[in-house]
C-alpha cells in the first residue's frame, strides 16, 4: 500500500493543520469541580467537532442536499479546448495537431466526464537516424480527464485514489501532495514513464497524465539495434505539468 503522501512544499495560508485529541483513556474522571471542569472540555470539544464538521461541509461546498458545488466549472463536450498546455509546449514543443475527444465521454444528469489526448512531436534520440532511416524515436502523450459529478460527493473515491499500488496495469512509485491547487491535489509519479495530476475542487475532479515512449525503426538494413538511450526523467516536467492544469481549470471555470 502506497504510504500517506508526501508533501511537496508548504501548504498555503488558511490550510489548518490535523487536530489530535489529548483525550486520556485512562485516567478518570476527578471529583467535584474538576467534573465540571472535564463536562465543560467535553462541551467545548464537541462544539469543536460540530465547528470542523460545518466548515467541512460548506468549505468544500457540500450543502444540505449533500450535493457538490460545481465551483462555477463547466464540463461538456467542447471542454477538450480547454487543454492547451502552453508549459509542456515550450519544452516539448508544439503537438501535433488539436486535442482529440475520446469516445468514453459522459453526459449524464449525475455525471459529466470528457477525456481528450493530444500528441507532440516524435523526437530524435542522439545521432540523427542513418542512411536506412534507423534510429530510436521518442514521443509524449498528454491526456486530460475532466468529471463534473452533480449528485454524489467525489471526495472519498478521490481521497481513496491516492493509497493505489497500481493503475491501469501499471505500478505507483510514489505519491506527493501540492499544496495550494484545488480542494486536494496529488502528483502521482509511475513506474511506466508516466505520471498524472490529479485535483479535485468542489464537484469537479480533474486529471492531466504526461506519458513518454521510445520506439526503434529498424529501417532498410540489417545492422544490430544499438542499446536503448536512458529512459526520460519524467519529473522534469512537473512544474509544467502543475502550470497546465491551473491553467486547465481557470479555462474549465470560464468555459
Amino acid at each position: 500500500m502506497i504510504s500517506e503522501p508526501e508533501l511537496v512544499g508548504e501548504d498555503g495560508p488558511g490550510s489548518s493543520p490535523d487536530v489530535v485529541s489529548g483525550f486520556d483513556a485512562e485516567q478518570g474522571p476527578a471529583a467535584g469541580r474538576r467534573r465540571w471542569h472535564g463536562a465543560l472540555w467535553g462541551l467545548a470539544g464537541a462544539l469543536t467537532a460540530s465547528a470542523v464538521w460545518a466548515a467541512a461541509v460548506f468549505g468544500y461546498g457540500i450543502g444540505g442536499d449533500g450535493k457538490p458545488d460545481s465551483r462555477g466549472y463547466r464540463v461538456e463536450s467542447d471542454s477538450c479546448a480547454a487543454m492547451e498546455l502552453e508549459e509542456l509546449a515550450r519544452v516539448l514543443g508544439k503537438p501535433d495537431s488539436e486535442p482529440a475527444t475520446e469516445l468514453d465521454g459522459i453526459e449524464h444528469p449525475a455525471l459529466h466526464r470528457i477525456r481528450c489526448t493530444v500528441d507532440f512531436k516524435e523526437l530524435d534520440l542522439g545521432e540523427r537516424r542513418g542512411e536506412d532511416g534507423s534510429g530510436w524515436t521518442m514521443g509524449y502523450q498528454a491526456s486530460l480527464t475532466a468529471e463534473l459529478h452533480k449528485e454524489t460527493d467525489p471526495r472519498p473515491e478521490f481521497e481513496a485514489s491516492s493509497t493505489l499500488t497500481e493503475i491501469e496495469g501499471s505500478g505507483v512509485e510514489r505519491v506527493e501532495r501540492v499544496p495550494d491547487l484545488g480542494d486536494r491535489a496529488y502528483l502521482v509519479i509511475m513506474d511506466d514513464n508516466s505520471m498524472r495530476l490529479n485535483v479535485v475542487e468542489g464537484g469537479a475532479v480533474m486529471k492531466l497524465a504526461l506519458s513518454a515512449w521510445m520506439s526503434y525503426n529498424e529501417g532498410d538494413g540489417a545492422e544490430e539495434m544499438p542499446d536503448a538511450p536512458e529512459e526520460p526523467e519524467m519529473l522534469a516536467y512537473q512544474g509544467h505539468l502543475i502550470s497546465d492544469m491551473r491553467d486547465v481549470m481557470k479555462a474549465l471555470r470560464t468555459g
